[in-house]
């Protein structure tokens, strides 16, 4: 399962930071620390969802 979350953990990060930016910018942030902050938390997120995916594929 290390294995699987290793490789689902950068997809799932990458693209709920990409949601985490879009969602700033549709509430009107417009601020590049406010929206790198966004990124971040969005990154961050993705690993514990990677594991949870990695957990109910196997």
């Amino acid at each position: 399962m290390t294995r699987l979350v290793f490789f689902l953990g950068p997809m799932i990060g990458s693209t709920l930071a990409a949601v985490g930016v879009v969602a700033a910018l549709v509430a009107g942030i417009t601020g590049p620390w406010p929206l790198l902050g966004a990124a971040l938390a969005g990154y961050v997120v993705g690993w514990p969802v990677a594991m949870v995916v990695a957990g109910r594929m196997r």
